[in-house]
């Protein structure tokens, strides 16, 4: 490979290295072309799978601040450099290597740390992201679902008592006129009888006195003894 190539695949590699949320690293001894391509298409958009020079990958590993990579490379090695979900890239690599046992997975580099093969394919073995989101959100759904049937059933039930009212109100209108009226009218005022008897007691005493007053001067005095000659 020329000076020149083999610098546009350094900096290749470590473009994908920095623009990649995983890298797997693999080696493909045996496969063919046309197996190479099917495993392509079976990665889709998730991941480039890239068959790599060992030197020229180390060079970029380094430059893309990603360690640990150098004992994985060796041998025929082929990388995919992971785009969308890990999960979904290890699964799908982990089926092909199924079918095609010639697909040797070695390990890989994830969130700053190196995974072995074995941490692979526990990768491989979770829920892909959408599995995942879709339960979240099947769970908060049930969740929102149960706290509007506890918000909701007191006033379903102020609504039962108020269509039941108003059932009653149209069946029989004389009976609710009736309970206003009833209501609204007025308590008669009670007599201050306490006072009045006191104000009849006191004119009675005056009019008693007067009286005795009055014969008192009306009376004839009483004749005096007569005298001795």
């Amino acid at each position: 490979m020329a000076r020149q190539d083999k610098a546009t695949a350094v900096d290749m590699l470590t473009e994908e290295f920095r623009g990649s949320n995983a890298a797997v690293l693999t080696e493909y001894r045996g496969l063919t072309v046309a197996q190479l391509k099917q495993l392509r298409r079976s990665l889709g958009d998730r991941a480039n799978y890239i068959v790599v020079k060992n030197t020229l990958t180390k060079i970029a590993a380094e430059r893309a601040g990603v360690e640990g990579l150098n004992e994985l490379l060796a041998g025929p090695s082929a990388i995919a450099f992971v785009k969308g979900d890990p999960v979904d890239a290890a699964k799908g690599l982990r089926d092909f290597a199924k079918e095609h046992p010639l697909l040797v997975i070695k390990g890989g580099y994830m969130d700053g740390a190196v995974l072995t093969a074995a941490e692979i394919g526990k990768i491989a073995d979770l829920e892909s992201r959408e599995v995942l989101l879709s339960k979240l959100a099947g769970a908060m759904k049930a969740s929102l679902t149960q706290a509007a049937g506890l918000f909701q059933a007191p006033l379903a039930q102020t609504a039962r008592l108020l269509g039941a009212l108003e059932a009653k109100v149209a069946a029989d209108p004389a009976s609710a006129a009736a309970a206003p009226a009833a209501e609204e009218a007025p308590v008669a005022e009670e007599a201050p009888v306490a006072e009045e008897a006191d104000s009849t007691e006191t004119e009675s005493e005056t009019e008693a006195v007067a009286a005795v007053a009055e014969a008192s001067t009306d009376e004839p005095a009483s004749d005096a003894p007569a005298s001795n000659e």
